[in-house]
């Protein structure tokens, strides 16, 4: 994979100083524990409260001057962020990966809160992207999609070793198998809706329709990749969109010396979307394949071009979503005959 040494900036809040109220809410289904700080001292005053949205609402609406909001990302988190949207300056949904602070010392609700408080007037607060676009919803749709997916392919899996592992086929046996093919049967009508459902949303959203045609990525890999997105803006260079999609590696550098590289936390879903056009696009005559034979003719092993083909694909369709313009397969072309990089 591509050798790159990012310079590690998290979703901080850029101009805290500007906020006159730092809330920190841990949300559960029977209390909800809220820490509030202000501008001028900054020290946390936590209480608890069983939960309600409208008393909420109501203590965030008696805070006067600018108030900024954050809580961990979890089940509830988008539905909560919808509905406080009004009711602050901002929210930032934080990353529970991130904050491991609070994996040390005594843990309960009130001791969360305050803490994330802390953290957030701190600016440590690695932000998980959400929003209120439309485009978000397709989120869902391709989740939804992806779990289906899943359980289909391991209800084919347990069909395969059931037949493998019971050639009598006793009675038992022969229950489950029953069992199994209605359930394959399900999947497969399933699977057949969403798909449909694809097709219908491709035919009105430019994005996903544009995003289509790009050489390897098909209908599904499209919305998934403006599902992942919804976007492009929000990631401000391609490396770190890079980066995001799982296709580089970050370097290690202390003291002048490198320890190696590791993996970024990254979508794997985006990753699957690229690896798979990249392996698609091979397969025939087009632009981009071009662009690979110009790459093994330079020396390259045949891993590494494939690598460096997935990206490219990335860069297309990271440009083409930032920028709303279609894919101009003479373009690319013109730029892979002449072993340019995109």
């Amino acid at each position: 994979m591509l050798r790159v040494n990012v310079r590690q900036r998290s979703a901080t809040v850029k101009v805290a100083v500007r906020y006159d109220h730092f809330v920190a809410i841990d949300w559960s289904l029977k209390i909800m524990a809220i820490a509030h700080a202000s501008r001028r001292d900054q020290i946390p005053r936590v209480f608890e409260r069983p939960t309600d949205l409208k008393e909420l609402k109501t203590y965030l609406g008696s805070l006067r001057g600018r108030t900024i909001i954050t809580f961990e990302e979890s089940g509830p988190a988008h539905w909560l962020y919808l509905e406080l949207l009004d009711h602050a300056d901002r929210i930032l949904i934080c990353d529970p990966f991130q904050n491991r602070l609070l994996f040390h010392g005594a843990k309960t609700d009130k001791i969360d809160a305050r803490k994330l408080c802390e953290l957030l007037c701190a600016r440590l607060l690695k932000e998980v992207y959400h929003s209120d676009s439309a485009l978000y919803e397709l989120r869902l749709l391709a989740s939804a999609y992806d779990d289906v997916v899943r359980s289909g392919i391991r209800l084919l899996n347990q069909k395969a070793a059931l037949t493998l592992g019971h050639r009598d086929e006793g009675k038992s046996a022969a229950f489950i198998d029953v069992i199994l093919r209605e359930n394959i049967e399900l999947y497969r009508r399933s699977k057949e809706q969403y798909e449909r459902r694809f097709h219908e949303l491709a035919k009105h959203n430019k994005l996903v329709r544009w995003q289509r045609e790009i050489d390897g990525i098909g209908t599904i890999g499209a919305v998934k990749i403006v599902a992942c997105v919804v976007d492009a803006r929000r990631f401000p260079s391609i490396g770190r969109y890079l980066s995001y999609c799982g296709l580089v590696k970050h370097e290690k550098l202390s003291g002048g010396r490198s320890y190696g590289r590791r993996k970024p936390r990254y979508s794997r879903v985006l990753k699957s979307v690229y690896k798979t056009a990249a392996l698609a696009v091979l397969k025939g005559h087009n632009p981009i394949r071009t662009y690979y034979d110009v790459l093994l003719a330079q020396g390259v092993a045949e891993h590494n071009a494939r690598h460096a083909v997935a990206r490219y694909i990335a860069r297309i369709s990271y440009g083409m979503l930032k920028n709303g313009t279609r894919y101009d397969p003479d373009i690319i072309a013109r730029r892979d005959t002449n072993g340019k990089r995109v």
